[in-house]
């Protein structure tokens, strides 16, 4: 995306439909060594309709400016979650200061869907850095989770949902052995990011996905050296899911809706 995410999709709608529900897509950016520069790396002004993006850092820096008049920058365990719903135009560009000293850059930034009756709220922005970002203990010394929604052990995440959503982001200790507990009836998927973990008997190396059956309310983990994970639950939306490039909506009527509307400047602009 641009000149400055390197990005591999790890699942998308586009594929997997439903069967995902809320999720759309998970983009992985990185892992990349940027050399320093004075040039803007990143994807200009565009538009988006009908869904949240949440952005994760684990290296560098990202700044982000929108048409909601938002704006900031997140660094390492910081969380960008934006709400476009019903429009809004953004950009995301490395932060200045990454830029002129580059370095390693990774992150990952997920789509998330919203039910018809918030696909037109008001477009919002919620900045949350790593200190606000909960992380317990998980049992048998087996590493750490940060709760960056949804609710684990005692500890809830601070960001702000439309649906049931937990986003767990895992760090396991070498040899991990260890038993989540996950919402019955919830679509679950499991990411590894680095590492190598197995899931009943399935082994997910570096960048690859394990979408889990709704029905059972629990998932064990064994890891072989450290290991860095997402663990995405969420109560499915039955609704239909009509996507095309940055508008996802319920139906082609309001995909043609939304690019009309965009064409005929109706979302607002980035204040200079």
């Amino acid at each position: 995306m641009g000149d400055g995410f390197p990005v591999r999709s790890l699942f998308s709608y586009d594929t997997l439909g439903g069967h995902i529900s809320p999720f759309l897509l998970l983009d992985y950016a990185g892992p990349h060594q940027f050399a320093p520069t004075t040039e803007r790396r990143g994807v200009g002004q565009h538009p988006h309709r009908g869904f949240e993006t949440v952005t994760i850092v684990y290296d560098g820096e990202v700044e982000h400016r929108d048409s909601a008049g938002n704006g900031g920058v997140i660094g390492p365990g910081d969380v960008q979650w934006m709400t476009a719903a019903g429009g809004i135009i953004h950009e995301e560009f490395h932060s200045a200061a990454y830029a002129r000293t580059g370095g390693p850059f990774r992150m990952v930034q997920l789509w998330v869907n919203l039910p018809a009756r918030d696909k037109m709220a008001a477009a919002s922005y919620q900045g949350i850095l790593s200190a606000d970002v909960p992380a317990v203990e998980l049992p048998g010394g087996a590493g750490k989770a940060r709760i960056i929604a949804g609710d684990y052990l005692g500890a809830k995440g601070p960001a702000r949902t439309f649906t049931p959503i937990n986003v767990w982001d895992l760090r396991l200790n070498r040899r991990a052995d260890v038993t989540l507990d996950l919402p019955e009836g919830h679509t679950a998927m499991l990411v590894v990011l680095d590492g190598a973990v197995t899931v009943e008997g399935e082994t997910l190396r570096d960048a690859e996905m394990l979408l889990l059956d709704r029905a059972g309310s629990e998932v064990a983990l064994q890891s072989f050296g450290e290991a860095t994970l997402l663990v995405l639950t969420g109560e499915p939306i039955d609704e239909p899911i009509v996507g095309r490039g940055p508008f996802v909506m319920n139906s082609q009527a309001e995909i043609r809706q939304a690019i009309d509307d965009f064409n005929r400047g109706r979302f607002a602009t980035i204040a200079a």
